[in-house]
């Protein structure tokens, strides 16, 4: 693979081969915790696919996607809500209501509606992408999804529900990435937080423990699920 200095170098640097590598990059920026690097890298790419392709491409509702993703890793839900409405609009447009890219944007765009206080409209946009998802035989993106219906369980209070939905999307992430993914952590802290309510805390603390030995390695050491894990199992301390 090119690096990004060498595709400026080889396609130039408005390049579309160009952009793609500053996605990649900023998806890599985005798990690692590099958030204002990431932001960056989307927003460059951006203009690019916005200037060769025009508004309405899938190229270019990727980075919209991209970048209400990365306000949710944040903690930013109002930031990030626009850009996701605004993906899947356009996804809707080119292809249709239940095709599989308008399912990924849609659950992309709960967890930021819920955010945002907006709990009935985030449900509907996570059923219809668990719908799709499970349809086409998407594990992850049913995982990612159960994850996320699990914590809108969670916010209304509903622990038992909220309990069951993240014990069920940590299996199918484990089937579907591996047991050391780091995205498996923000699933396990969401169920210390339970277990500890329910007074579990060697439950809490096993899981903890896991969520950092997994992270540890693999991203920033402010990482807000890092941070957030860490702080976690000091309280329990």
């Amino acid at each position: 693979m090119l690096t990004l200095a060498a595709a400026e170098g080889l396609y130039g640097t408005d390049s579309p081969e160009v952009a793609r590598l500053c996605n990649q990059a900023g998806v890599v920026g985005k798990y690692t915790g590099d958030f204002d690097r990431a932001e960056g890298l989307y927003r460059r790419a951006l203009a690019v696919f916005q200037h060769v392709y025009g508004a309405e491409h899938d190229s270019v509702a990727t980075l919209y996607h991209n970048l209400g993703g990365l306000e949710h890793s944040r903690g930013r839900p109002q930031a990030g809500e626009p850009w996701s409405a605004r993906s899947v609009e356009i996804r809707e447009r080119l292809h249709g209501p239940d095709h599989p890219l308008v399912a990924a944007d849609a659950a992309a765009w709960a967890p930021l509606l819920a955010g945002c206080g907006r709990l009935e409209e985030a449900e509907t946009q996570l059923r219809r992408a668990l719908g799709i998802f499970t349809a086409i035989g998407d594990e992850y993106e049913q995982a990612v999804t159960l994850h996320n219906l699990a914590a809108l369980q969670q916010s209304r209070g509903a622990k038992r529900e909220a309990l069951a939905g993240y014990a069920g999307a940590l299996a199918v992430k484990e089937r579907a990435l591996g047991t050391g993914h780091p995205d498996l952590a923000v699933t396990l802290v969401n169920l210390a937080a339970l277990c500890r309510g329910n007074g579990e805390g060697h439950k809490a603390r096993s899981y903890l423990e896991r969520a950092i030995h997994i992270l540890v390695p693999q991203v920033s050491a402010d990482h807000p699920t890092l941070a957030a894990a860490r702080r976690a199992l000091e309280s329990l301390s």
